[in-house]
């Protein structure tokens, strides 16, 4: 489960926008967002766009949300992807490793077939980083863990507790 507050690790960060920057290059379009299924932003690569970025990740995360409970609605796990085609602008959404989503905001100088090939390349470089991320943060949870006082320790300092202010 992607947790909003989660930490991304620099060269991470440098291989997620290297891959952005790679798509949207390829693919002639205009701006790449990285969210997460929270609606967190992780990054924003490309022109960046004239409206509030923050509450579009989050209006793109709920958009994917509501697609999935349609999905499951008509008998399908989930959609991967989503298109929303305007008359100048046009996304593209696909969905990341571990609820990680990418959108992709394009205008009519491309093509919808040449980004949905760009972006299928995109998300398995993507899938990779963002997998390997999780699974430094898992191991780092797991050494934090580790460190945490034991439930033993605890109990006894409760109880020395309980005999300082009993009656």
């Amino acid at each position: 489960m992607v947790k909003a507050d989660w930490s991304i690790y620099e060269e991470d960060y440098w291989a997620i926008n290297s891959v952005l920057e790679d798509l949207l290059k390829s693919s002639n379009s205009g701006s790449g967002l990285l969210i997460d299924r929270t609606g967190q932003l992780i990054t924003n690569v490309g022109t960046p766009p004239d409206f509030d970025v923050v509450a579009f990740a989050s209006l793109c995360a709920a958009d994917f949300e509501a697609n999935n409970q349609l999905a499951q609605l008509i008998g399908e796990k989930d959609f991967s992807t989503l298109y929303h085609q305007g008359i100048d602008q046009s996304m593209y959404l696909a969905r990341i490793a571990r609820d990680v989503i990418l959108v992709v905001l394009f205008d009519k100088s491309t093509t919808l077939g040449l980004v949905r090939l760009r972006v299928k390349r995109a998300v398995e470089e993507l899938s990779a980083i963002v997998e390997r991320l999780f699974e430094k943060l898992e191991y780092r949870n797991e050494e934090y863990d580790r460190s945490v006082v034991d439930e033993e320790f605890t109990d006894g300092i409760e109880s020395e507790i309980d005999k300082l202010f009993a009656d």
